[in-house]
């Protein structure tokens, strides 16, 4: 199949294009300009790059006409972030494409009553990237379901992956704070630290991605969680990631207002939004209709991140 990757040369395309390539697929990246996967691989030597502004070429009604021009089979959307950007795309590829899977996110669920979050539970989403993200879906199921257009949509969690900093036990992608724990230096968590972080290594949601085609009657009018098999309380998460470098950790609790003292200003939006989801999702129906087996622990992702940090001189035992 002829695939064609939207931003593909980030977290999720570093691992999905190799995946794609190796089983035999015709690739094309559309990339806004020369950024390089974070790991390199043999596979991009066959890849054709696209260089293409989305942001012009919608305002001027191209993007769309210019995706079809490359005649995909599927299309693979990493990078779609509102419901007209997503319109413009279904208008220009009906009746063109097999296949159209957009890129979530899980923070489209925001607070509920149940425990892992399932599809299907009530989604009230807390922040406008959700909220726009939850808009998409809704958007492309009506279309999938009552106007047949082919798409499908995954929602990933807190993505990690060797060369870019995790969602660390302070909820917030700072490194310090992790160096900190694994020194074994003092480190603040808020509340009782019971709050959820639910992680997904970078080549388990490119997994997805592949899925979704072998799979592709089942993903069509569905949306599916894409995250580890379990999540991590941020106090589980401190002490067993320090436990894997063979250090105890020296925590703290404290209120929210002084653990915001604790953590950089640039880091408060993210880490507040991160706790407040405190994202635990299900991953049955991904299992059960794309076959979807996560190769990596939430923990395992984060530690093989870490591990990858250090080695560069980015986090100082």
């Amino acid at each position: 199949m002829r695939i064609v990757i939207i931003g593909g040369t980030g977290h999720i395309g570093t691992y999905l294009v190799p995946r794609l390539v190796r089983s035999g697929h015709e690739v094309i990246v559309i990339t806004r300009g020369q950024s390089q996967p974070y790991q390199l691989h043999e596979a991009w030597h066959d890849v054709r790059k696209v260089t293409l502004d989305r942001t012009a070429t919608e305002a001027d009604g191209s993007f769309g006409p210019t995706i079809r021009s490359l005649k995909p089979d599927v299309v693979m959307d990493l990078l779609c972030f509102t419901p007209e950007s997503a319109r413009h795309l279904v208008d220009s590829l009906r009746g063109h494409i097999q296949l159209l899977v957009h890129c979530g996110t899980v923070w489209v669920r925001g607070y509920g009553s149940e425990v892992p979050a399932t599809e299907d539970h009530p989604r009230n989403p807390l922040t406008e990237y959700g909220s726009r993200k939850n808009q998409i879906e809704a958007l492309l199921l009506e279309q999938a379901r009552i106007h047949g257009f082919p798409a499908s949509i995954l929602h990933p969690g807190h993505i990690v992956g060797p060369g870019w900093v995790p969602v660390g036990p302070t909820a917030c992608h700072d490194p310090a704070a992790i160096g900190r724990l694994l020194r074994g230096e003092e480190v603040v968590l808020p509340h009782l630290g019971m709050e959820t972080l639910h992680h997904v290594h970078a080549d388990d949601v490119a997994q997805a991605f592949e899925k979704t085609i072998s799979h592709w009657r089942n993903a069509v009018g569905e949306s599916f969680f894409v995250v580890s098999p379990a999540a991590l309380t941020l106090r589980g998460f401190a002490e067993s990631l320090a436990a894997r470098f063979q250090i105890q950790p020296n925590l703290r609790f404290a209120s929210l207002e002084e653990w915001l003292k604790t953590i950089p200003e640039e880091f408060h939006e993210s880490a507040l939004a991160h706790i407040r989801h405190s994202s635990n999702c299900s991953i049955e129906k991904a299992r059960k209709l794309l076959d979807y087996q996560p190769r990596y622990s939430s923990l395992d992702a984060v530690e093989e991140s870490v591990r990858w940090l250090i080695e560069h001189g980015q986090i100082c035992m």
